[in-house]
Order: structure tokens, then C-alpha cells, then sequence
């Protein structure tokens, strides 16, 4: 969830810029407090804050002769925010410092053996455990390669580290269960979180497994195998990303522009080459049982695509949450297909449930947006979603990406690939219309209105109750304002007891045959004093505020949900928020 960013190579003037502006690109993964630190024979140099990164000015002494530098940005899970739970971490003699993602589940322990041999800290985090126990193991006649080696042996639980020595020429890395990739630039090396804080450095990049460990300097990368203790051969991959995709190109906010790019996203999703798709047709049709298992919107395109795979290839799809799957452990066998679906690859839960599914033997299938991600090197069969870099924390070009390869996979099921390639590329111009410049100012009107209130209820039926889920998860996740969403059947159970005057209700109402029972559930919600805003492609006379969208076989849940990311996102803005950075947020959940 944190930000990694490291470098050492030959561009020594611009060390702090690098770093900065690399840590400035992976605000979006959520953070409350940052630092670096620059490495300098003999010392490191710190400075840590709490707050934006664009609110301080960063300047360390001219003195400061640096040849590497290391920074973070943390998502507090042990301790507090403050500038001394911040990141980077020293040991007693200041000569050591690392950075450090996950969570260290021994580090109580390793706390208290460290303080009973004199050391002191300087934070409540688990993370500085890793200093000391390097600084501890030095002591003891070790070399700085060696002492981390042997600490990172000690720690239980997950991680993603990086340490330098005021006395080294390299930077040390190691991962378990966190992300770490290391760029290979002309000028030197970097070893970062995620990929897009140096893709404008370099695409070639290396991407660090579980247990391995890596010695990067200015001139070489080595990997070691820290289960056998040999060096391991681990060639580079090229990132296919453009560049471009990870600036706002004059758009306020990359939430703004991450829904607009959806008329070329969902179409690249769609356009997969043939072999790609007939092959996980082919693992669909010939699987006992398929799970797809995901998280947040992700979950919710499968429950969507669920409904799609029931009435087109007439099967049954099991949707879990990763963070349950464990729980149905006992289903899984050597020929259920587990469907593992996440934009960054690197989502603990997903990665989790993919454990559980490949100690069963069964066959893993992924779906994500990051070429070399931890997911796809499990899995046994990888889809890309073509997305390019989703920089908002909250899904919007992912979340349909997802939807439309999973439509696709459902016609594909049935020999019928071809025809819903052909329906995605007849769906483009409808996508524009509905993002178009006219229905946007009635979105920003609708926004006005909504902006002062406080719960806001989203209905839908069959693949419309996954969109109402996700829809009220985009106006929570943005705005603030308390919204839920609801099976329109479910309303009378309980639920239709939080209506009151005022009350705006969502209601997506498709020309498919939910329609006429969603429009008597909204019929008794505005019974009840409640405001109906519909989405649809024909007005009813129930509906108070109306969002016009066409009606196609095909793409049709696509088209509905994206007036609601919209207008989610113009009323956070309304209300004064970050659509980007949404508050306890982290794009990248890498923690359980």
C-alpha cells in the first residue's frame, strides 16, 4: 500500500528530484506521512513529514556528497502519524537506513531482544526492527550484504525492503508477499513499489519473487535466492506502457481522466488476440467448477459477468471475495479454475486466495493490468487488460475493462467471440455519447444537487444490482456521503426503512427483463418521500431526474455505470475532496 522508490546510479546531482518526483508518482497507492534519505560514505542523511508531498519544500545541506537515496510514502498500519513513524528508518549509528512495506508479525519480539542488548528506537513501527537487526548483525563482524541476508531470515510476516549503508556502494532489497521491482536504467538502477515511478526513466524492469533478494548497484543487479542461497539468472521484461498514460494531460484530476479514456480502454481490453481468448474458453469449458475471486470492484465485475456467463453459456460461475475464499477451500480439486481478477496484480487477498486454490492443485487464471505483476507470474494463464497505468485510487477504466473481458470470455464459451468483438466496437460511439459534453453539464447540475446529502441509495436487478453495488461504492469512496446498494427485491427486507423525504435513489432500470419490477420497487421508494434519479434508455414517469443511456445486448452494463462515476466524481469535487487520493485509501491493498 505504501511507496517504494530507490535509486543509485550516475545522475548524483539530481538524487532528490528523482526520488521525489518518483515517490510523487505513486501518491495514488494512499499515504499520511514520507522522507528519504540520501546515502553518502560514510553517513545517511534524513528527512521525514507528515502530509502532501507537494506542501513541503525538500532540500537537504549543499555538503551532502550522495551516490544513492531511497524514499517512501506510508500508509500507517503499526503506529501513528508522525514524523517519527515515517520512513526511512535508522539504526543507532545513523549509517543504516531502510524502507519498508508490509507488515513485520515478530516484531515485538525482535523489539524486545534488540532493547535487551542496548538498542534504542525511535518509532512505535515494526519496520525499524529491520535497522537494528542489521545494525546488530554488523556488529557481530558480519558484512552489510550478509547482515541484511540474515535479518530478513528472522522476520515473520511481509515485506517489501530496501536498505542502504552509508559505507556501501549498493542498495540491498528483499520481498515476501509485497511488491518490488527493479528498473534498469543507461544511468543506473532503480528498485520501487510499482514500475510507473520510473517508466519515464526506463520500461525494462525485473521483478523481484518471494524470497529473493537483491544487490543493486550503479553498474549491475544481482539476485539471490535466499531459500537456496544461490545467485539466481532473472532476465528483464519490458513494460508496455505509454508513458503519457500516467500524466493528467490537462485534466483537473486523473479520475476525471481515467473515465474519459474509457471509449479506447474498453475497446483495448476487448481486442485480445484470438489464441488468448479461445485458450480460456477452453479452461472455462473444460473446468469441474469455477471460482472467480477478486476484491472491491473487481468483485463486483464478477458478479456482474456472473449474471452474463448464466444466460448466455447457461453456467455457473462462483463469485467469492478473496478474503473468504479460504473458507471454501474444501470445494477446490485439481480441476476447478479459479478466475483471480486484480487491476494491480498484487491485491494480498487476491494473492492469498490463489495460494489456497494452487495447494489444491487447481488451475489459476488471472486478470490484471500489470504486465510482471506477482499475479501473473502464479497463475497458470494470464489475460492483460490493456488499461495502461490506473493512477486514481478508486477504479473506474479498470472496472469496465474487467467487465467487458469477462462478457467477452462468457461469448467465447459459446463459440461466439467474434460477434462480441464486433458488438464492443459497435458500443464505442454510444460510450461518447454518454460521456459527451451536454449530458456531462447535466451530470454537473445533478451533482449541485446532491452534494449536501447524506445517504444516497443505488437499485438495480440481475447484472443492474452488481452495477448499484459498485455505484454506491464510487459515491463512498469520493464523496463521503453514506451509499449503499441494493438487489431491488431486497429493498422490502429491512432496507426500505432508511427511506425518507429527500432520500436520492438510483435506480438503473435497462430495457431487459428487470425492468418493469425495478420500476415498482422505485415506485415504492418514491412512496416513501425518496427522490428517483433513473438510468435507462426510456423515461418512466416515476422517475423524478432521468439519465439517458442506449440500450444494446451487448456492453450494456458499461454504458450505465459510467454517468455514476461521473457524478460520483463532480460531487466530491463539489464537496471540496481529492477524487484521487481519497481519504484511508490505498490503490494497491498489499496488507490483509
Amino acid at each position: 500500500m505504501c511507496g517504494i522508490v530507490g535509486y543509485i546510479g550516475r545522475k548524483r546531482e539530481e538524487l532528490q528530484d528523482i526520488i521525489l518526483d518518483g515517490l510523487r508518482k505513486l501518491e495514488y497507492r494512499g499515504y499520511d506521512s514520507w522522507g528519504i534519505a540520501l546515502v553518502s560514505n560514510p553517513s545517511v542523511a534524513v528527512k521525514k513529514y507528515v502530509g502532501a508531498i507537494s506542501e513541503a519544500t525538500l532540500r537537504f545541506d549543499d555538503g551532502v556528497n550522495a551516490h544513492a537515496a531511497i524514499g517512501h510514502t506510508r500508509w500507517a498500519t503499526h503506529g501513528g502519524v508522525c514524523e517519527a513513524n515515517a520512513h526511512p528508518h535508522l539504526d543507532c549509528t545513523g549509517n543504516i537506513a531502510i524502507v519498508h512495506n508490509g507488515i513485520i508479525e515478530n516484531y515485538a519480539e525482535l523489539r524486545r531482544r534488540l532493547e535487551r542488548k542496548g538498542h534504542e528506537f525511535s518509532s512505535d513501527t515494526d519496520s525499524e526492527v529491520v535497522a537494528h537487526l542489521i545494525e546488530e548483525n554488523m556488529k557481530a563482524g558480519m558484512s552489510f550484504g550478509m547482515a541484511f541476508r540474515e535479518a530478513i531470515r528472522e522476520l515473520k510476516g511481509s515485506y517489501a525492503i530496501i536498505a542502504a549503508h552509508g559505507g556501501s556502494k549498493a542498495l540491498l532489497c528483499a520481498r515476501k508477499d509485497s511488491p518490488l521491482v527493479i528498473g534498469m536504467a543507461d544511468h543506473g538502477h532503480f528498485i520501487c513499489s510499482d514500475p510507473v515511478a520510473f517508466l519515464e526513466h526506463t520500461k525494462k524492469a525485473i521483478f523481484l519473487d518471494d524470497h529473493e533478494m537483491g544487490v543493486v548497484t550503479e553498474n549491475g543487479v544481482w539476485i539471490i535466492d535466499l531459500e537456496r542461497d544461490v545467485l539466481k539468472k532473472k532476465n528483464p521484461i519490458i513494460i508496455e506502457w505509454d508513458v503519457s498514460r500516467a500524466e493528467k494531460q490537462g485534466y483537473p484530476h486523473f479520475m476525471e481522466k481515467e473515465i474519459m479514456e474509457q471509449e479506447d480502454t474498453i475497446l483495448k481490453a476487448v481486442m485480445q488476440p484470438e489464441k488468448v481468448i479461445e485458450k480460456a474458453a477452453r479452461m472455462l469449458n473444460e473446468a469441474y467448477g469455477v471460482f472467480f475471486v477478486a476484491c472491491g470492484s473487481s468483485y463486483y465485475a464478477a458478479l456482474a459477468s456472473s449474471y452474463i456467463f448464466s444466460k448466455v453459456a447457461k453456467k455457473h460461475i462462483n463469485v467469492v471475495d478473496a478474503s473468504e475464499f479460504k473458507y471454501y477451500e474444501h470445494f477446490i480439486t485439481p480441476k476447478t479454475l479459479v478466475v483471480a481478477i486484480s487491476q494491480s496484480g498484487e491485491t494480498a487477498d487476491v494473492l492469498d486466495a490463489v495460494k489456497t486454490a494452487k495447494k489444491k492443485k487447481a488451475r489459476i487464471m488471472a486478470i490484471t493490468n500489470v504486465m510482471g505483476s506477482t499475479l501473473m507470474r502464479m497463475a497458470d494463464f494470464t489475460i492483460l487488460m490493456n488499461c495502461g497505468p490506473e493512477i486514481c485510487v478508486v477504479a473506474t477504466k479498470s472496472f469496465t475493462a474487467q467487465l467487458a473481458i469477462l462478457e467477452t470470455l462468457a461469448y467465447a464459451t459459446v463459440q461466439k467471440a467474434k460477434e462480441v468483438r464486433k458488438a464492443y466496437e459497435d458500443l464505442v460511439p454510444h460510450i461518447r455519447d454518454v460521456l459527451s459534453p451536454g449530458n456531462r453539464n447535466f451530470l454537473d447540475g445533478l451533482a449541485e444537487r446532491m452534494v449536501e446529502k447524506h445517504h444516497i441509495f443505488c437499485i438495480g436487478r440481475g447484472i443492474s444490482h452488481a452495477m448499484a453495488l459498485e455505484a454506491a461504492l464510487k459515491i463512498k469512496e469520493v464523496t463521503y456521503i453514506h451509499a449503499e446498494g441494493f438487489a431491488g427485491g431486497a429493498l422490502k427486507h429491512g432496507n426500505i426503512a432508511l427511506i425518507e423525504k429527500g432520500t436520492p435513489c438510483i435506480v438503473f432500470a435497462p430495457e431487459d427483463e428487470t425492468h418493469d419490477e425495478i420500476v415498482s420497487n422505485a415506485m415504492e421508494v418514491k412512496s416513501r418521500g425518496g427522490w428517483i434519479i433513473g438510468i435507462g434508455s426510456r423515461r418512466h414517469e416515476v422517475f423524478d431526474e432521468f439519465i439517458k443511456v442506449p440500450h444494446t445486448e451487448i456492453g450494456n452494463a458499461i454504458l450505465s455505470i459510467l454517468p455514476v462515476q461521473y457524478l460520483a466524481y463532480r460531487i466530491a469535487v463539489l464537496r471540496g475532496y481529492d477524487p484521487d487520493k481519497p481519504r484511508n485509501l490505498a490503490k494497491s491493498v498489499t496488507v490483509k
